[in-house]
């Protein structure tokens, strides 16, 4: 059985697809009245990645100039959320587990633990951690999460949405992985388990 949870925020425990007039629209208008050396096309596709994948992996995809990337890093390390956020419908599947629970999001932690304070959800984890992805990876975030706390990887399931981050790091590690994936967006990716929902979450921690 599981009994320790490492859970991804951002898609996993709630969605920002519903949310993204309040999460995004400030970052949209700063972004907006810069030049970052794109076409709008290429913006309103920057836009619709930046709901589920870090600002900085974006920006570095599409090429955003050099010179306007410090401008925007301050403003988006000064932002916080500020208006209440609605966790999934699906979010009593995660809270019902039995056990240590860490969210483990990658962002900017003024934002980040804004949102976890606005979804109203921070007394059901241990911890919340951080990730800075311009300087490190959640596969380190999971390695100094495992010696802070001594804890045995096999007690470990990682939950979240990104086959890319901590699916594929979890894996690399040796330790059991949970895909949320509604759209069916990674059907070729690698997980001990996966679902549309997280209605056999349990099933998957042994609980």
């Amino acid at each position: 059985m599981k009994h320790i949870f490492f859970i991804d925020l951002d898609n996993t425990i709630y969605f920002t697809k519903p949310n993204e007039a309040q999460l995004m629209g400030e970052l949209y208008h700063f972004l907006e009245n810069l030049d970052l050396g794109i076409s709008d096309e290429e913006f309103q596709l920057a836009k619709k990645e930046m709901l589920r994948t870090p600002f900085q992996k974006v920006a570095k995809k599409y090429k955003f100039k050099e010179e306007v990337m410090p401008d925007i890093l301050a403003f988006l390390q000064s932002r916080e959320v500020t208006q209440p956020l609605k966790p999934s419908d699906d979010y009593h599947y995660i809270k019902s587990l039995k056990g240590k629970k860490f969210i483990v999001t990658a962002g900017f932690e003024k934002q980040q633990k804004s949102k976890v304070k606005m979804l109203g959800i921070a007394n059901d984890f241990e911890k919340v951690h951080v990730v800075d992805v311009s300087t490190t990876n959640k596969k380190e975030a999971f390695k100094l999460l495992i010696e802070q706390y001594n804890l045995n990887t096999d007690d470990i399931l990682i939950i979240g949405d990104d086959a890319e981050s901590e699916i594929k790091f979890g894996l690399e590690l040796g330790i059991s992985t949970f895909l949320l994936d509604p759209e069916n967006l990674h059907p070729e990716a690698g997980s001990t388990f996966r679902g549309t929902d997280l209605s056999n979450l349990h099933a998957a921690a042994g609980q």
